[in-house]
């Protein structure tokens, strides 16, 4: 303590019986790590994936020191430099200023002798970014939570939908869309709309309960003896961001693009039946995502789709996501979209297909370049979850799973492709088609395949959160 007197500064009063522990980046939701999990005096640190080693784990002790590697090394300035921009990195523990630490109330990490604080550098959130000492900002990037903070909210109570588990991880839905069911557990308004064709009448099928399933009796009696095509599907986050059939009045000058028949494929859900939306060559859905509260630009933005693996194809391109505003292809960049089919345009994909990629325009990638990914994976199953987040500047992450049962796989999580830093998202919404879809002069619309339910959120969802979606599609019920 008598280094700190000499200072000025006050001991910080660290908990007495503190213990090791991760300390986890707010903006990313990575670990400090000690890079290489070695102890050598020297070593930086960084944000890498959370995985309990003993390099992730962090303890504040009574004297101000963070200590790390099983408390044999100490965190500290490189050199002793008090400058931002200077590393963080572990040395020998011998209460010199610059190893003595304060962890504050609103998450932030200063060191005692600078002034500084524990930041990832450049805000970024990929495994590997050094975290260096910088001027505090109350930036994200600069929080750190520890089994000491206050714990995180709890999960939202069971019967909640996916848009509620969005929500409570900090991730709010946007658009949220399905044929099947409720995404929120308080939603009671209507999934989609119908036209016969006997006499042009419409009709909204809504939820049979608050929070539940379709009623496919409803569309059932509507469409009794006749047939059925899907105009719209709703959305139920109160953005307004319907999906119309690209062709209606709502998106004119679509001639390439035609309304869904509502009958091609009936399911289970919730042990009781309802309809997809079942998307052949020539069906596409569209809304122009104008004030609508989709990110644009380079916000961060994560989506997931239940579809199917067995209703596939490989034309361009089955889509869902953010897309171009004005129905072309704008740039690299100006697409955020959910791809999933068998075509594969620059490699990187094991087997047969279908895969999980991502439509950011000028190219489906099913990684982060043009080549080989080894964690690429076909997903043939009848329900398959698909999941695409993108931070807008460095990171994106491509997930896929059954729908069914099991967790998630992670296909990607890494840097975006070159040319797409920073993205230039539009906000428009697409269904069913590519981005530059069925205007004149645009793009024909090819792709097959299926959409049950989707979302599209505001902000870059934790893997907690992707973990919390999946399991409940899976307890959904799908058959």
């Amino acid at each position: 303590m008598a280094l700190l007197t000499m200072l000025g500064a006050t001991a910080p009063a660290w908990p007495a019986s503190a213990v090791a522990a991760p300390l986890v980046s707010s903006a990313s939701g990575r670990c400090l790590d000690v890079k290489g999990n070695v102890d050598t005096p020297g070593t930086a640190l960084e944000i890498w994936d959370c995985n309990n080693q003993v390099n992730q784990a962090f303890e504040f002790t009574t004297a101000g020191e963070l200590r790390t590697m099983g408390g044999t090394r100490c965190v500290d300035a490189y050199d002793n430099r008090t400058a931002p921009g200077t590393p963080a990195v572990i040395q020998s523990c011998d209460g010199r200023p610059s190893q003595m630490w304060r962890q504050n109330s609103d998450g932030s990490v200063t060191g005692v002798q600078s002034g500084l604080c524990l930041d990832v550098n450049g805000a970024g959130t990929a495994s590997g970014t050094a975290v260096i000492l910088w001027t505090c900002n109350g930036q994200s990037n600069q929080k750190w939570s520890t089994a000491t903070s206050p714990p995180p909210p709890p999960p939202p109570p069971g019967g909640s939908g996916p848009c509620d588990i969005y929500s409570a991880g900090g991730t709010p839905c946007v658009a949220a869309h399905s044929t099947v069911r409720a995404l929120f557990s308080s939603y009671n308004g209507p999934l989609y709309q119908v036209r016969r064709s006997s006499d042009n009448a419409t009709r909204d099928i809504g939820v049979q309960a608050p929070g539940g399933f379709a009623d496919a009796a409803a569309q059932d009696s509507f469409c009794a003896g006749t047939t059925c095509v899907i105009t719209v599907v709703r959305d139920q986050s109160g953005h307004g961001n319907d999906l119309w059939y690209q062709g209606s009045a709502q998106v004119p000058g679509s001639g390439q693009s035609s309304p869904a028949k509502a009958t091609s494929e009936s399911l289970t859900a919730g042990g009781t039946k309802a309809y997809s939306l079942y998307i052949n060559p020539g069906n596409s859905y569209w809304r122009d995502g104008h004030l609508t509260g989709v990110p644009t630009g380079t916000a961060p933005e994560g989506a997931y789709m239940v579809t199917s693996g067995t209703h596939v194809n490989g034309g361009c391109c089955f889509d869902y996501g953010n897309s171009e505003t004005d129905r072309k292809a704008d740039a690299a960049g100006a697409m955020d979209a959910i791809n999933f089919g068998t075509e594969c345009w620059f490699g990187g994909c094991s087997g047969r297909g279908p895969w999980v990629q991502a439509d950011l325009e000028w190219g489906l990638y099913s990684g982060g370049s043009q080549s080989w990914n080894t964690n690429q994976r076909a997903f043939p199953d009848k329900f398959v979850t698909a999941m695409l987040k993108n931070d807008g500047t460095s990171r994106f992450a491509l997930k896929g799973g059954n729908a069914q049962s099991g967790s998630l796989t992670t296909l990607w999580d890494g840097g975006l492709p070159g040319g797409y830093s920073p993205m230039k998202k539009q906000g428009a919404i697409v269904l069913g088609s590519g981005g530059d879809c069925c205007k004149p002069g645009g793009g024909a619309n090819l792709s097959a395949g299926t959409f049950y339910e989707g979302a599209i959120v505001a902000g870059y969802p934790s893997d907690a959160t992707d973990n919390a979606v999946q399991a409940n599609i899976t307890a959904a019920g799908y058959r």
